[in-house]
């Protein structure tokens, strides 16, 4: 019996990324950002003042790929780093007012993107479907001892 991708969670949710993540890029191009650019940047517009350790933990992602994605956006004038007054290790990671001013349009252009991968639901279906993917997410994270976002 051949493996059947269509019906494999996996292969499916590894598909869903991929397309939403190349129709944001899309998206947010113009804005002179990428998807990782604005990940960091939703989360600083939430909560300004992080640390790389925090904003590392907090997406998920690995410390090497937050330093060169916090250089090129300290580079394109996006945040700015200043030393934690605690912990002489620690950077404390600020927005600019030119990152703020990218928030309302950043905002918009990511839920469009979202809207084209929910838009193949009906809207009744729409928040089923989110609320499942919410729940597989902290059952994974949670069997793999992952804390969680």
């Amino acid at each position: 019996m051949s493996f059947d991708k269509s019906r494999s969670a996996g292969v499916l949710a590894s598909e869903i990324a991929r397309l939403y993540t190349a129709a944001l890029q899309r998206r947010l191009a113009p804005l002179g950002l990428s998807p990782a650019q604005f990940l960091v940047l939703s989360e600083l517009w939430s909560e300004d003042g992080q640390t790389q350790r925090m904003l590392t933990a907090r997406l998920g992602v690995e410390q090497a790929t937050m330093a060169n994605t916090l250089g090129r956006m300290e580079r394109d004038g996006q945040i700015e780093r200043r030393p934690h007054p605690d912990d002489r290790r620690a950077q404390i990671v600020s927005l600019t007012e030119a990152a703020r001013a990218l928030e309302a349009q950043a905002t918009a252009v990511a839920r469009e993107a979202n809207a084209v991968v929910l838009g193949g639901l009906p809207v009744a279906e729409q928040e089923l479907f989110l609320s499942m993917l919410g729940r597989i997410v902290s059952a994974l994270r949670a069997g793999e001892g992952v804390p969680p976002s």
